[in-house]
Formats: C-alpha cells, sequence, structure tokens
C-alpha cells in the first residue's frame, strides 16, 4: 500500500495533492495551510463554472466565509451564500425542501456549482443537494472541521438522516475536488477536534499500525496545533481512504471496513437524540466497545484491545450517563441500520491495530457485553 500512497502524493512547497482514481470521476484533495485564500486560482484550474452556490453554517460563515467569498470573486464567479443553523437536524429532507426552494427563486440552473464550506453535516447536506437539484451539479468539497477533513469530505457518500435513523436517505456523488486547509482549525472548539480524532484513531487501527502508533505519540502536539503533525494526521487519513474509495467506491466490500466503531457509534449517537454526543465521540465510544467483541470472539488479543483502550482514555470523553445504556434498546436501533442483513447485525472488527476484517456476523450477547462494558463510562 506505501507504494500506492506514494505514487498518489506530491508535494510542493506546502502543498499536499492526492488523487482519488476513480476513472472518469478523479478527483484531487489539495491539502495546505492558507489554501482558503486561493480557493479562485483553483476553481479556475479545475474549469468550475461561473456560478458558485456557497453552503454553509452560520458559525462558519462568520470564521470563514469571507475569506472564501473574497476568493471566488476576484477569480470571476457570481457567488450565492446559503448559511443555515449549526447542528445533524439540519440534515433533514425538511431542511433539503428549503434550500430547493431558494435554489429555485435565485434561480440557480444546472451550470451552478455547489460547494460545502463546513463541517460533515454542511458536507453531506450540500452534496446530497448536488446531487439531486435538477439531476445534479457539479460539487466542491472545502471542510472545515477535523472529523470532515479526514474522513466525510472524502469519498462521495452524501445523505440526510431520517427520524429512525441516520444517513439512510442519501447517493453516492463524488467532488470536483477537495480543498483542505489545516489552518482553519484553530478556530475549531477542542469537543470538534476530540470528535476529529475519532476518525484519525479509526485508520490507524484498521489499515495502519505505523500510523496509529504516530497518532499515540503525537496526540497532545495535534491539540496544541502543531501544523506539521495536523498535516500529516489530515495526509495520511486522506491517503488510506483514498486507497479504500479508489478500489471499492460503492462500499461492495473493502470500503465497509470504513464502518468500524460505527454500528455501535450510531446507535449510541441515536441513543442521545444527536446532541449528547458528536459523531468522533460517538466513533470512539464505539471503536472501543467492537474492539471488546472482538476480543471476545477470539479476533485480537487483550494488549492490542487495551491499547486501543487506553489512547481513548486520554481523551475527555462525556460521560455516558445521560443516554442510560440500554442494550435493548440499542440493539433496536442497530437492526435498523444499513449493515445489517436479513435480521443479522455484522460488523468489521479488528484482528490487530493496523489490520481488520469485513463485516461478519455478532452474536448479541457479545453486544449485550459490549454495552455493559460502556457503562464505566458513565463517571
Amino acid at each position: 500500500m506505501n507504494s500506492q500512497r506514494n505514487s498518489r502524493t506530491s508535494l510542493t512547497k506546502r502543498i499536499h495533492t492526492i488523487t482519488v482514481p476513480l476513472g472518469e470521476r478523479t478527483y484531487p484533495i489539495v491539502i495546505g495551510e492558507g489554501v482558503l485564500r486561493r480557493a479562485g486560482d483553483l476553481f479556475r484550474k479545475h474549469a468550475i463554472g461561473r456560478t458558485v452556490v456557497v453552503m454553509t453554517d452560520t458559525t462558519v460563515a462568520r470564521h470563514h466565509g469571507a475569506v472564501l467569498e473574497r476568493s471566488l470573486r476576484t477569480a470571476g464567479h457570481t457567488v450565492h451564500t446559503i448559511a443555515l443553523p449549526s447542528g445533524e437536524q439540519q440534515k433533514s429532507l425538511a431542511a433539503a425542501e428549503r434550500i430547493y426552494t431558494e435554489l429555485l427563486q435565485r434561480g440557480i440552473d444546472r451550470s451552478a456549482t455547489i460547494v460545502a464550506l463546513g463541517g460533515g453535516v454542511i458536507g453531506d447536506l450540500a452534496g446530497f443537494i448536488a446531487a439531486t437539484y435538477q439531476r445534479g451539479l457539479g460539487f466542491v468539497q472545502i471542510p472545515t472541521t477535523l472529523l470532515a477533513q479526514v474522513d466525510s469530505s472524502v469519498g462521495g457518500k452524501v445523505g440526510i438522516n431520517h427520524p429512525l435513523a441516520k444517513n439512510m436517505i442519501g447517493a453516492f456523488h463524488q467532488p470536483r475536488f477537495v480543498l483542505i486547509d489545516p489552518s482553519v482549525l484553530r478556530t475549531l472548539p477542542k469537543r470538534e477536534m476530540i470528535s476529529g480524532m475519532g476518525e484519525v484513531v479509526k485508520y490507524g487501527v484498521i489499515l495502519d499500525a505505523r500510523f496509529f502508533r504516530f497518532v499515540e505519540r503525537s496526540l497532545e502536539r495535534a491539540f496544541a496545533h502543531d501544523a506539521a503533525v495536523l498535516t500529516a494526521m489530515i495526509r495520511t487519513s486522506c491517503l488510506l481512504k483514498a486507497y479504500v474509495v479508489a478500489t471499492d467506491e460503492k462500499e461492495q466490500h473493502l470500503r465497509a471496513i470504513l464502518n468500524f466503531g460505527h454500528t455501535i457509534g450510531h446507535a449510541l449517537e441515536h441513543a442521545g437524540r444527536y446532541s449528547a454526543l458528536k459523531h468522533g465521540e460517538a466513533i470512539l465510544y464505539g471503536m472501543v466497545a467492537e474492539a471488546r467483541i472482538a476480543l471476545w470472539q477470539g479476533m485480537i488479543d487483550e494488549r492490542q484491545v487495551d491499547r486501543l483502550e487506553q489512547l481513548v482514555n486520554r481523551l475527555p470523553l462525556p460521560s455516558l450517563t445521560p443516554l442510560r445504556l440500554r442494550s435493548s434498546a440499542l440493539l433496536t436501533t442497530m437492526m435498523k441500520d444499513k449493515k445489517t442483513l436479513s435480521g443479522n447485525i455484522r460488523m468489521p472488527l479488528p484482528g490487530a491495530i493496523g489490520s481488520v476484517q469485513l463485516p461478519s456476523v455478532v452474536e448479541r450477547r457479545f453486544i449485550e457485553q459490549a454495552v455493559q462494558h460502556l457503562t464505566v463510562y458513565g463517571a
């Protein structure tokens, strides 16, 4: 995998370019401090049309909206900005319908490009709008949270939530390119940084033991906004995800390994009504629980599980006490998960740090034991 990574990466000064090779849908991920100010140059390079619709939230707009708009207008673009309230609740059919109406009222046609400036919620929602409005518009991702930079902005999964389950309505709609500026993370609350670290840790567990060791050594430097450390974490995470997406774009086999920690994690998010836990926090807890399941199923040794749990314990996660964990309620949610087939709950599980197996059926008794194990995080 290392040779494949190197062949997909070029370094020019402080700019890294990673290619996601998908035939006619191939696109670059451009990573570098300060590249947001140069967005207009990148839009010109990639022949983005004159009309641009920037979808963002009010918090991100306050910090970064003017910088992006100025760069795009200088490059000759007409910019329409739609700023939504923050929060997971925006990933809904109701919000999508309001945006469709606004696009129609503004006369936005198929020549326009939708730009997602924000975290995973904005990226998922804007991508869903781009995939469905007038049967598809061009799409650019400019993620502003660590979680979105290392995970949700790459791979083309877009969608919205249903009241009964997360991400149940959506599509695969690849962006024209992804622009990642690590410097924007300086405006990010620490809790959002912790949430993003959940996906960073995941990549180490499922694909790269050396990267996991790097995260163990560099965790505190990342939270101190060490530019070199954060860029390395983002770059490696994107390289790993690009490799998986290029191998299995539509999640027919290998891409399913990216769901490690997500089966239980999504159930925890639902139990907290998508407000008690942020996505990455739930995934960190989910990885702890699912690694224990792998241990009980004889797939991984206890030292490796303890190593993962010790890393998670270094992060100040919210207590699970308010969720009043009940395995029966979590199981009900898991049964609605996209990874459940014919009534069987399936999970990708690790065999070691750096290696994970494709989803297999998990016995319910192990899930119940894993939920019980999580109750120690109720202090």
